[in-house]
């Protein structure tokens, strides 16, 4: 009997919806027009920003570090969510899912990490106009970039490490679309207390600091442009970060949204909630890859008129 017990877990089994197999072909197709539009949006913004000798800048080089990363974020899930709802039994190799794990957990620290790049991007430009070709070279404004997905990937090789090292020898039922980490971690048959402080400090670094970063530099740049004597200039001039402010409020107002609301105590209600939690959950991970590319094209004029040009010379080819 305690050897049965203590048998590996060779997979999981991925919940999703389930218990609600009326609702997987509608969720099917809303996930794959919104995954198209992140793909089609992010690789657009990729394009111009490297065929487009004008948007040859550290910020829209960290732009297109930005929409790689959140193609890259939603192609190492969504197929998978994808599958599921067409796939009876929803399952995945235990290795598969550890890959699945560190791909998802790297590119979401890489990108809070690129926020508060492009927020530094943003300060030096309004705040110090003049040093700005010096202090953000591409010798400086490239290692910036690279350091973020270094610092990413390195949090994720940790995290995951600790977490396939436990191990899972009861349930290995994982009530959610992917495998995502607490999800897989109640599942461990061991004390996971290092994993949990390991992840709060892994918060701390790659949450908390570019949260308190971003604070610091807008509150520098709004100083600085209410100091702008005309309105046409302080408008001009908080035009230029007013995408990435955007970005930054959706992207960490999700994560509070997700992570701040009340648990119900209610049974009936907690099975109800457990749904909206995976399904939050799950839209969190599209909604700001979809939406990145929106607000950088309708709120930049630059990104814009190279979206134009490069519309007009593949019709004028043609």
């Amino acid at each position: 009997m305690e050897a049965r017990n203590q048998s590996t877990v060779t997979e999981f089994v991925l919940l999703g919806l389930s218990a609600h197999p009326k609702l997987e072909k509608t969720f099917f197709v809303l996930i794959l027009l919104m995954y198209l539009v992140i793909l089609l949006g992010n690789g657009v913004l990729i394009l111009v920003t490297i065929l487009d000798s004008s948007l040859h800048t550290p910020m829209y080089f960290f732009l297109g570090n930005l929409s790689f990363l959140d193609i890259c974020y939603t192609t190492s899930s969504v197929p998978l969510v994808l599958d599921g709802f067409l796939t009876p039994r929803k399952t995945i190799s235990f290795s598969g899912c550890a890959v699945q794990m560190f791909l998802s957990f790297a590119m979401g620290a890489t990108e809070c990490v690129l926020l508060g790049m492009m927020a530094f991007d943003r300060y030096v430009a309004i705040c110090n106009p003049l040093r700005y070709p010096v202090v953000m070279s591409k010798a400086a404004y490239v290692p910036m970039a690279a350091s973020s997905w270094v610092a990413g990937g390195a949090n994720s090789l940790v995290q995951i490490s600790l977490a396939v090292q436990l191990p899972f020898c009861g349930d290995n039922v994982i009530n959610h679309f992917i495998c995502e980490i607490l999800a897989v971690l109640k599942l461990a048959c061991a004390d996971i207390s290092i994993n949990v402080v390991s992840m709060g400090v892994a918060n701390v670094i790659f949450l908390g600091v570019p949260v308190l970063f971003i604070f610091v530099s807008y509150i520098f740049i709004l100083t600085i442009i209410l100091r702008i004597p005309s309105p046409e200039g302080q408008r001009k001039a908080f035009s230029t970060c007013s995408a990435h402010l955007t970005v930054v409020v959706i992207f960490y107002g999700t994560i509070l949204f997700m992570y701040g609301k009340p648990k119900s105590k209610d049974p009936l209600g907690a099975d109800k909630q457990d749904l909206s939690d995976k399904l939050i959950s799950l839209f969190y991970g599209l909604l700001t890859p979809m939406l990145n590319p929106i607000i950088y094209s309708l709120r930049n004029k630059d990104v814009k008129t190279a979206v134009r040009n490069l519309v007009a010379q593949k019709c004028f080819t043609q």
